[in-house]
């Protein structure tokens, strides 16, 4: 039965499980907006990318926006090697969640 348990939770996560494909995209196409972290659930830093992102480009005219800018574009590179870990952490959490919750 514990068997069948395990194979029950892994088919729900596998179905559950947030799209890495998708992740990269909204990476890429939409790098500075934090499209990808807030799909990713990660709502709090997205939108916190989102605002520095928005306020580096409304401050470039007097020059001071580009130092925003560059920080949210650095970060957007960094998250294109940190999405692997972030689904990762989500399937593991999923499979804790509902291992718990079936024992």
């Amino acid at each position: 039965m514990d068997s069948q348990r395990e194979m029950l939770i892994e088919q729900r996560v596998a179905n559950d499980a947030k799209s890495p494909l998708v992740a990269y995209l909204l990476a890429i196409l939409l790098w500075g907006f934090g499209a990808h972290r807030m799909y990713l659930g990660r709502w709090m830093s997205g939108i916190v990318m989102l605002v520095l992102w928005g306020l580096g480009w409304l401050m470039t005219p007097i020059l001071i926006g580009w130092p925003l800018v560059g920080l949210v574009a650095l970060w957007a590179v960094i998250d294109l090697f940190l999405i692997p870990g972030m689904i990762q952490e989500d399937k593991d959490e999923m499979r804790r969640r509902l291992g718990s919750y079936w024992t």
